[in-house]
């Protein structure tokens, strides 16, 4: 093995690995059991006007790249994954998470349709 760039960010990525996947954990860990909706569905740092409501998603979004990244750390240390293929599965994992819950907080943030007016109508 050559001492390189490429086997620096190789490490970098995989014991990055390990406080994503605690972090993750953590969240769905508040949401599950403490019932702390602090953090769902956050956009600019603030949660949404109802926050229970998208804190199954938020929930279920955390366990699933929490669990991948704890899998992936796992299959490492065991020699059961080749380098291709466990970047490509952590590096899919990290930016699924991420267009998810950005995806989440802005649904959660989206102003409720306003009502037309009666006398509103549009040219044919």
């Amino acid at each position: 093995m050559v001492f390189d760039v490429s086997v620096v960010i190789t490490w970098l990525l995989f014991l990055a690995l390990f406080p994503m996947a605690f972090f993750w954990y953590r969240r769905a860990w508040r949401i599950i059991y403490k019932r702390d909706f602090s953090e769902v569905a956050l956009k600019r740092g603030e949660s949404p006007p109802n926050p229970e409501k998208f804190a199954p998603y938020e929930m279920v979004v955390n366990m699933v790249a929490g669990t991948v990244a704890t899998v992936v750390i796992i299959f490492v240390l065991l020699g059961e994954l080749h380098y291709d293929a466990w970047t490509a599965i952590a590096g899919t994992t990290i930016w699924c998470k991420f267009f998810a819950s950005f995806i989440l907080g802005r649904h959660a943030h989206a102003a409720p349709a306003k009502p037309s007016a009666e006398g509103d109508t549009k040219a044919e």
